[in-house]
This record gives structure tokens, sequence and C-alpha cells, in this order.
């Protein structure tokens, strides 16, 4: 093996042992960003983060519920901030609750419900959030954009 070819290897493992190797985009043009930390958080409640994407910036609203996850890692949930009735960024500041087995936000401005699973619209089947991959990395929180 040459110099340069050694060189190059010994490059490539230092990105993949690196930090930069989780913003590195993944073959859906997409990367996973640290928008903030556990420490920033509010249990039962959402926070707001902004989100590089391939199609510009995006509001994110993450909800954090600790012991809903029982070791699944699905305690956290990203779902786009952006209420589509009353076209304003307020889905973090929600109300979080639970409607037939299911985890729901309310939108605080019209009170519609909003899975936080998959974002589905309670009240109206044709209105669903967009949402994001979600996880902890040590006590960051790390989303898919």
């Amino acid at each position: 093996m040459t110099g340069t070819a050694l060189k190059k290897e010994m490059d490539m493992a230092d990105i993949q042992n690196s930090e930069a190797f989780e913003n590195h985009a993944s073959e859906n043009n997409t990367a996973w960003q640290k928008v903030c930390t556990k420490a920033d958080l509010v249990a039962f409640s959402g926070v707001a983060a902004w989100l590089e994407t391939a199609d510009g910036p995006a509001q994110v609203a993450i909800f954090y519920l600790p012991g809903l996850g029982q070791g699944k890692g699905d305690e956290l949930f990203a779902l786009d901030h952006h209420d589509p009735f009353s076209n304003a960024n307020v889905i973090a500041r929600g109300i979080v609750g639970d409607l037939k087995g299911a985890a729901v936000v309310a939108s605080p401005i019209y009170k519609q419900h909003f899975r936080l699973e998959d974002g589905q619209c309670l009240e109206d089947e044709d209105v669903k959030l967009r949402t994001w991959k979600v996880k902890f990395k040590g006590d960051e929180v790390w989303v898919e954009g």
C-alpha cells in the first residue's frame, strides 16, 4: 500500500469514527443533526427545533415522553411544527395526551389531535403532519433531516 493510499484509508477511518460521520448525508440525501440536549427537553411536552434539510430549513416539534418507550427507543417523537389548520408554527406548544390508546398532541389553536407516532390527524383523515426520525445519542437529541 502506498503512502497516499494508506493516508486515504486512515482519513476515512477518522471520519467514520467521528461525529462528522453522523452529519454525513445518507443515500436518501438526509443527515442526522444534533438539535438540542436532553436538558433542553420538557417531559411530556414539546420543544421546537430548527433543522436543515435538502429542501431547505424546517421547524420540527420534538416531544419527550419518558417511560413510554420502556427501552424500545420510542419515547422521543418529532413532527412538523407547522399546524396546517391555523397556518402557524405552534405544534410544539400543543397539549400532549392520550386518545384511544395513542399518544397525541392537540394543536393549541383549533385543538385538532395529531398522533405522535405517525402525524395522522384524528379529526381529518386527509391531514397528516410529516414525522422525523429522532434519537438520543448520549444526552444529545439527533433528528434525521
